[in-house]
């Protein structure tokens, strides 16, 4: 009766106000600003929040997290529990019903066959797909019939919300796509840049890294949305040309991602143009540690991939003394303000999840000091630690933010007091959360030693974020570097305790394992340093209505109902 009572929490329904519009397009022009321009339309292929976001304009899952974390339905009839059926008695399936009368924006009907081919999409071994841990645990995915598919499982799956909830798992067009698989999904660059969907919108153009203009889906499945006949998306700049561009200038109507100090927001606002909106999700501003070597000496193709261990960063006392030396409060402050927790947690939420675990909140340099020692590392004439010939000496890349610059620069001073050199290199936002393999600077290529970033999962399951760090996902040649497990973390336990956790219905065990998890990526191993828990901001127009931010899905995930309205 419990796990019932808790799958039937989840079937929510989607419930908004009455849309103020007379119909489709009524209210001219929607222009979005996102600083870190989108490279592609396909979210199969990039971890970028960005593509995320872009992306959902046009491409729809089964169902979407609301704000408040609930699932609510989106191409589904409702959310399936087991009173009413969809989730089967031994947890093994779950089966869902999409509307009847859903079209592509081409007029197509859409069908359970491309619910299926999005499955066998993501899941080909040969395509080194961005989202596979969302199918975890999927054993197949079949059509019962035109309008009903069924997802099994290879074991009982207490939270079969994971594959087609949320804007990270969306479905393709299986007409479009089909010649798309495996090794072939990264040339399909029409599909990829100008995808069919059943969104609110359809692409009219694409420049990768640069803009994407789009106009209202004229198969859209209610006639009166969206308000607006056009959309652009224009990326490029930084944060606070595109908070400049919604809350002093009034050229745009929304600006996602304004990262920028607290005191420079609220000097924006004063304009009476606009606002910034926060929400608390899952975002967590962290470091990566590259636990592989990232030289330049080693040959294209053999950089950061677990063929080659890191020279020092194998060692987990350097990896702990680089946690140790940072003062994450003073971060969240100078970074965040209100916006901000300064955390040890790689998932902060839901609490039950989120490791009381708060041994790195208190900034500890000789500490530090004196683990270097303890392991051997000892202070150079240089001034610089050493061993075995080994120096410390790193390089540590993020992208181009000015709180990611206040961050790096304030991180090097403080490991540099502990004897480790610190190169600082900055890479543009678009290039940095780009999806090009045959880039040098993606965050997955990663060829660096360390490099920060944030990301967030969807809706209130973290298993299948925690899922990504499984030895089998770290990006590499032979995925097109497309894997999760950015660290390149590797231990056996870990990937037991997921294989545990699959297993384990129980709400209450699977937080403690959740915890456990949690806690083995951060405080056990130190792969990866977590530094502020952040609210997801953007700056919104004072003549954009509907707007309801969403930590916990795209933020576009309700532009169907965004409105113009008039002052």
């Amino acid at each position: 009766m419990k796990l019932k009572t808790l799958l039937m929490g989840a079937a929510a329904t989607l419930v908004l106000a009455p849309a103020a519009m007379a119909e489709r397009g009524s209210d001219g022009a929607l222009n979005i600003i996102m600083w870190q321009a989108p490279s592609t339309m396909n979210i199969y292929l990039t971890g970028g929040t960005k593509e995320v976001i872009a992306s959902s304009m046009v491409l729809e899952p089964l169902a979407s997290a609301a704000p408040d974390g609930t699932l609510v339905p989106r191409l589904a009839t409702e959310i399936p529990s087991i009173e009413n059926g969809g989730i089967a008695e031994d947890l093994k399936s779950v089966t869902w019903k999409l509307k009847e009368g859903v079209k592509w924006s081409d007029g197509s009907p859409l069908t359970a066959a491309d619910v299926v081919f999005s499955a066998e999409y993501c899941m080909h071994p040969e395509g080194g797909c961005s989202q596979l841990a969302k199918f975890e645990g999927v054993e197949s995915v079949e059509a019962v019939d035109d309008l009903t598919v069924r997802i099994n499982f290879s074991e009982p799956m207490p939270d079969p919300f994971s594959a087609f909830t949320g804007a990270q798992s969306p479905i393709l067009q299986k007409a479009q796509f089909e010649n798309c698989l495996g090794a072939n999904a990264p040339t399909c660059t029409d599909q990829n840049f100008s995808p069919i969907g059943t969104g609110p919108f359809r692409v009219t153009r694409f420049l990768t890294n640069d803009v994407i203009t789009f106009e209202a889906n004229p198969e859209y499945r209610d006639p009166a949305k969206p308000a607006f006949a056009t959309a652009t998306i224009k990326g490029g700049g930084d944060a606070a040309a595109a908070a400049r561009a919604v809350l002093e200038t009034g050229e745009y109507d929304y600006a996602w991602n304004t990262q920028l100090a607290p005191d420079v927001i609220a000097g924006m606002e004063q304009m009476g143009k606009g606002k910034v909106s926060a929400a608390f999700g899952s975002l967590v501003e962290r470091i990566h540690v590259n636990l592989t070597d990232p030289s330049p000496s080693l040959p294209e193709g053999e950089r950061s991939t677990t063929a080659h261990p890191h020279p020092f960063l194998s060692d987990p006392a350097v990896r702990k003394a680089l946690s140790m030396a940072i003062d994450r409060q003073l971060l969240s402050e100078i970074g965040y303000g209100a916006a901000g927790k300064p955390t040890c947690n790689y998932v902060p939420a839901p609490e039950a999840w989120a490791s009381p675990n708060e041994e790195c909140l208190t900034q500890d340099i000789e500490g530090a000091k004196a683990l270097l020692d303890q392991a051997g590392w000892t202070v150079g004439g240089s001034g610089v630690r050493e061993k075995d010939g080994v120096q410390l000496r790193m390089v540590f890349q993020t992208s181009v933010n000015a709180v990611r610059q206040d961050f790096q620069a304030l991180i090097k001073q403080w490991w540099s007091e502990i004897g480790i050199e610190t190169e600082l290199k900055t890479v543009d936002a678009s290039v940095f959360f780009g999806s090009d393999p045959g880039s040098p600077d993606t965050l997955q290529k990663f060829y660096a030693d360390v490099e920060m970033y944030a990301d967030n999962f969807e809706g209130g399951n973290p298993a299948p974020y925690l899922a990504k760090w499984t030895c089998d996902k770290a990006p590499g040649p032979d995925n097109q570097w497309q894997g999760e497990n950015i660290s390149r973390f590797c231990d056996e336990a870990y990937d037991a305790l997921m294989v545990e956790l699959s297993k384990t219905v129980d709400p209450a065990e699977r937080g403690k394992i959740g915890q456990k998890l949690n806690e083995m990526l951060t405080k056990d191993s130190n792969a990866i340093i977590p530094l502020v828990y952040r609210g997801t901001a953007s700056a919104h127009s004072n003549t954009l209505g509907g707007v309801d931010l969403n930590a916990w899905d795209s933020e576009l995930w309700n532009v169907a109902d965004w409105t113009r309205i008039q002052q």
